[in-house]
């Protein structure tokens, strides 16, 4: 897939607010690996897959176990499974296909975060971080757990720090973070002291550390999709960018030849060392002025921009850098606070959330250029008159010269040979999931009352200056009401009504029934007249009318 093929316009970043999503109350977003499918968790614990080409709802997947707030949502690498955690301390693997429940796991800490393997197309093992421990290899097969480790003792003094990941004198937890690398075969764990751990999962031990600048808690860890950079977000209100050193491939087999070649050195130094040579410091990113904290950092599809959002209250702001290190834009959205972001890992389009649970798309701001499309195409300001050629519309111009083709008409087209995928990692053999088949919701009888009554409520809401569009409005994109039985066009909201009755219709009625019949403006002209009698039926239509 070709971003600028597809859309020559296309610009880099997103500029302005196109749309937004609503359903329930969102916390949490995730692409699929090709961006066509969106899943977002909600409130209520249940889980709603969305459709991004069409921007409507594919599947909802609710567990009636799961009434807690979900926590985070992730794919799996071809987007057949989809993990979900929630406030209950519970992890539940969904397949999606299906939409039904492949496990269902409880911990004994709420989990933050949750990664599935992102190594394996069908992952049994995901990295779950916890509220109140540290990070946890979690066997989704068996339901086994294993602690990662999230501090180096000081092997040399024979000193073990006192770790402020673990609770000591009453003290509150930090929360760590942690990552897979591209492969999955490496954890990176980013603790509260400032250190930067790489872990295999497998015998769970320690191969490199990486300190940052300053020691602040870690609060965000990410890989870029292409696995060549790190992003942390800490304490300190700075992002950093680490380039990764390591082969993509046989992360480990690297680390242990480096440790063998490290003899003169050992115990925390030789960590140290080993990890100057996995990651390098990049860039860093900060707003100097206002010295804000960041929320939910990350990176684009292509790794060439670096998002963050503002985590000041009443704020939807979303900073964006060049890898350079230049801030390039400020999306200002709506007063509301800002709690996730994900960037398209095709487009240039970035997906927010808002603490109210509505899902904000940004995009670019086209501006129409024919002359992209037809380079000869020129704009006018005003009319001009135009004198026409005498051979213009001529079948053969004698004013065109034929250039003879340099492309022999002669040579075959090749069909069959498969040009090579923008995912450098995609397994031919893996049928990828990409979109799902809608399921239309039944209208509720219940639900006709409800709408009647609020449908004022709904058309001052719709009118209140909310930044969406109308049209995504009318198709049901933004509300949830896209299955009420109300399709009126009443200011910008389709609602449905039982058509009025005519007057002959109910004229016809009552001589039927031989109920008398309210008076109208019309029927009562028809009185008015005494020399006009109307027989309908056996009867007068006069006899039926009341003064």
């Amino acid at each position: 897939m070709n971003a600028p093929i597809i859309d020559p316009l296309q610009g880099d970043f997103p500029e302005v607010i196109e749309e937004y999503l609503q359903h329930g109350l969102m916390k949490c977003i995730a692409f699929n690996r090709r961006g066509t499918l969106l899943a977002a968790g909600c409130t209520d614990g249940s889980c709603v897959i969305w459709d991004f080409e069409t921007r409507g709802i594919a599947k909802e997947l609710r567990d009636k176990d799961c009434v807690a707030a979900i926590t985070s949502v992730c794919w799996s690498k071809y987007g057949h499974q989809i993990l979900v955690s929630a406030a209950d301390k519970s992890l539940t693997l969904w397949d999606v296909v299906s939409g039904e429940k492949i496990t269902r796991i409880t911990l004994q800490q709420t989990p933050l975060l949750a990664r599935l393997h992102s190594g394996s197309s069908t992952p049994s093992l995901c990295l779950a971080c916890p509220l109140s421990s540290a990070p946890i290899i979690v066997d989704l097969n068996t339901g086994n757990t294993t602690l990662l480790p999230v501090t180096v003792a000081d092997v040399d003094n024979g000193l073990a720090p006192p770790s402020r990941n673990k609770p000591t004198d009453g003290l509150p937890f930090t929360p760590t973070a942690a990552c897979f690398n591209k492969c999955g075969d490496l954890v990176y764990v980013g603790n509260s002291k400032g250190e930067i751990l790489i872990i295999d999962p497998k015998s769970i031990q320690v191969h490199a550390m990486v300190p940052t600048p300053g020691g602040a808690v870690i609060k965000n860890i990410v890989f870029s999709r292409n696995g060549q950079f790190l992003l942390t977000n800490s304490n300190d209100r700075t992002i950093r960018i680490y380039e990764n050193l390591l082969p993509l491939k046989d992360g480990i087999m690297a680390l242990e030849d480096l440790n063998k070649t490290l003899d003169e050195v050992a115990g925390v130094e030789r960590m140290k060392v080993v990890g100057s040579r996995c990651l390098a410091l990049f860039r860093e990113f900060q707003d100097i002025i206002t010295k804000v904290h960041w929320k939910a950092p990350c990176f684009s599809g292509d790794g060439e921009w670096v998002i963050g959002g503002s985590a000041s209250k009443g704020e939807h702001k979303i900073y964006i850098w060049d890898r350079a290190g230049h801030l390039v834009k400020i999306l200002e959205g709506p007063k509301e606070a800002l709690i996730d972001l994900a960037w398209h890992p095709v487009h240039p389009i970035i997906v927010s959330v808002s603490l109210t649970g509505l899902v904000y798309i940004w995009a670019k701001d086209h501006t129409e250029n024919w002359s992209a499309f037809a380079p000869d195409f020129k704009e006018l300001e005003e009319n001009e008159e135009y004198v026409e050629r005498e051979d213009e519309f001529d079948l053969i111009p004698g004013t065109e010269k034929v250039k003879e083709s340099d492309i022999n008409q002669d040579d075959e087209v090749d069909i069959v040979t498969v040009e090579k995928d923008a995912f450098s990692d995609s397994d031919v053999s893996q049928e990828e999931l990409c979109f799902l088949p809608a399921t239309p919701c039944p209208d509720v009888l219940e639900q006709q009352y409800k709408c009647v009554g609020s449908s004022s409520k709904l058309m001052d809401s719709n009118n209140s200056g909310s930044p969406l569009s109308e049209e995504a409005e009318q198709n049901g994109q933004a509300t949830n009401h896209a299955s009420s039985p109300l399709e009126e066009d009443t200011g910008g909201t389709r609602m449905k009504r039982k058509r009025k009755p005519s007057e002959k219709g109910l004229v016809l009625q009552a001589g039927k029934v031989g109920k008398p019949l309210k008076s109208s403006g019309r029927l009562s002209k028809l009185k008015s007249k005494p020399d006009t009698d109307l027989h309908i039926g056996n009867g007068m239509y006069g006899d039926g009318i009341s003064d």
